[in-house]
């Protein structure tokens, strides 16, 4: 069983034990937390789809930790003009193990 679930403005297609990294959710490590938000359940042929959610569908998972994403190095440059500007950004991420989908 899967669903596609939305989550931090971002969709994911998750299954049972499946761990996932996500935009940063303020819950303690080890909590376990419900996403209600499922756009879609399918099971082999059989496809639910939401109009836009699925009603009654929720998606439990737990914390398995917190971190940070690798730094992405942004550059900016004018030629000719001595003009230069060196900026990094690491975004915030949580990490979730998928337990259960109930349809």
């Amino acid at each position: 069983m899967y669903a596609v679930i939305k989550t931090g403005g971002k969709q994911y297609r998750v299954c049972a034990g499946q761990k996932l990294k996500v935009e940063q959710i303020p819950a303690e490590v080890g909590a376990e937390i419900t996403l209600d938000q499922v756009l879609m359940v399918g099971e082999g042929e059989s496809v639910k789809v939401g109009a836009p959610l699925v009603a009654g569908a929720t998606v439990t998972c737990t914390v398995v930790s917190h971190g940070r994403h690798d730094k992405i190095n942004i550059f900016k440059m004018r030629r000719r003009k001595h003009y230069q500007k060196h900026q990094g950004h690491r975004q915030n991420y949580t990490e979730l193990r998928i337990d259960t989908i109930a349809a």
